[in-house]
């Protein structure tokens, strides 16, 4: 049978961790599908429909679904579900939003946060066996799923994002009757911007609680987020101190990033940080104690005062 992903996007624009995602389905199967469930999203659609691996683009609109509510997304998922043995989303907040409510009304069981798709597609059925982490990354899990369709969220970090293609699959529109939700969008503030998206950046530049205040944050991280064209990231320590807003937070409670190359200032590395940021390409951490765990991950290190370190790096770049 074939594949569904269920696409992140703002109707206009995909979200990059639908490219991630795709990839992961052309693991699991040869008859990939993309769904975009939106208002006026015919942009996107259009995006999807010239993603490598991708065989067909459905589309379905409706204005219930312009602010991609999790409810009703999940009933446009449910519409077209019975036609697929896999239906895949983004492991990001909405994926993991919506994905546990297709699982129950399908009655089976949710994979979570795969990270490799570990059985060839050897059979029609489709890959049934994945990896994912547990533990805070620590330990990986090897799940096999006998359900008949498998319901799966897709760490983004663990599948290079798929290619374009030239030419453009076939988009069509499916019928779709809304269904009564309790929830309703009542309205959203969106935070405005200038750095890449946390969790879509080349290189993030993170702090820790050895700041000391969103003063010294500012004042010391930000010259060399903007000499690196860097997202700003930080520990929990340091967003729960008030250093930093909650969306810059990396780690197991915050954002999953691997970007080409992470640097954490005053970030001793809890485990719960580095489940967020140890498969970046290059990890090079700046900690003035020589025991801090984030040494064990770190391509390079810097046994330094951050305060002095950070910079004279910025003055040498």
């Amino acid at each position: 049978m074939s594949i569904l992903v269920i696409a992140e996007h703002d109707n206009a624009n995909l979200k990059g961790a639908t490219f991630n995602t795709v990839t992961a389905a052309t693991q699991c199967g040869a008859d990939v599908h993309v769904l975009i469930a939106g208002s006026n999203a015919n942009a996107a659609a259009q995006q999807a429909a010239q993603i490598a691996g991708v065989s067909k683009v459905l589309l379905v609109e409706d204005a219930s679904l312009a602010q991609g509510v999790a409810e009703c997304v999940a009933s446009a998922a449910l519409a077209v579900a019975k036609n697929y043995s896999h239906i895949l989303f983004p492991a990001t907040a909405a994926g993991k939003n919506t994905a546990p409510r297709v699982a129950a009304k399908l009655d089976v069981a949710q994979i979570s946060d795969i990270t490799k798709v570990v059985s060839a597609d050897t059979q029609a059925a489709g890959a049934d066996t994945f990896e994912r982490p547990i533990y805070a990354g620590n330990a990986i899990a090897t799940v096999q799923s006998s359900d008949a369709i498998k319901v799966i969220t897709v760490r983004s970090t663990g599948f290079d994002p798929a290619g374009s293609n030239t030419t453009a699959v076939a988009i069509e529109t499916v019928a779709y009757n809304p269904v009564a939700n309790a929830a309703t969008f009542v309205s959203s503030e969106i935070a405005q911007n200038d750095r890449p998206e946390l969790t879509a950046a080349k290189i993030i530049v993170s702090g820790g609680r050895a700041l000391g205040s969103a003063e010294k944050f500012n004042e010391v991280m930000t010259p060399l987020a903007d000499k690196l064209g860097a997202a700003l990231g930080a520990s929990r320590a340091a967003v729960d101190a008030g250093y930093a807003p909650n969306d810059w937070q990396v780690g197991q409670t915050g954002k999953i990033v691997a970007p080409q190359l992470y640097i954490a200032a005053g970030i001793s590395g809890a485990i719960q940080h580095l489940a967020g940021m140890k498969d970046s390409k290059v990890i090079v951490a700046i900690n003035k104690d020589p025991e801090a765990p984030i040494f064990s991950v770190a391509d390079y290190g810097l046994e330094a005062d951050l305060f002095t370190a950070v910079p004279e790096l910025v003055a040498a770049l």
